[in-house]
């Protein structure tokens, strides 16, 4: 089964940007190291050889993991004022007195310094689905945490 990659299309255009950088910037780079060791002769001891082999091999790979994710994306829509949390809202909780704002969002755009969370994170599942007033309950590395969901945009 393919999974799902939910994505604002901030999300999509950001992940475009970073395949187009490798394909056409980074991936010549490395490419031209490698042909500039290969030039200066034995490559069996030549630290700069190996270092751009493995830089290359990192390139390719996230090339094939972000052209994965952009094939299998989901674009969140922006929803306004919903009935119930979903992937793409921007909520305001109210813990221990203090509001804040939260944007549910897909793993590959979490940021929780930014107050963006994962879907697929304890406290993003523990909002899913929940409407203004309910109180969500998330087991947290240092005790159980409630909130209150106050508003959803």
């Amino acid at each position: 089964m393919i999974k799902k990659n939910y994505l604002t299309e901030e999300g999509l255009s950001e992940l475009k940007k970073e395949l187009e950088h490798l394909q056409k910037v980074e991936r010549k780079e490395v490419s031209d190291r490698i042909r500039k060791a290969l030039e200066e002769g034995d490559i069996s001891e030549s630290g700069e050889y190996s270092e751009a082999k493995e830089q290359q091999a990192f390139v390719e790979g996230r090339i094939i993991e972000l052209a994965s994710k952009i094939k299998n994306a989901v674009i969140i829509k922006k929803s306004g004022q919903g009935k119930s949390i979903r992937v793409g809202s921007t909520i305001v909780v109210k813990s221990n007195g203090k509001e804040i704002e939260y944007k549910i969002v897909g793993s590959d755009e979490a940021d929780p310094v930014a107050g963006k969370i994962s879907n697929e994170s304890p406290i993003g599942q523990a909002f899913l689905d929940r409407e203004v007033g309910e109180i969500v309950k998330v087991e947290t590395p240092v005790g159980q945490k409630s909130y209150r969901v106050m508003t959803i945009g």
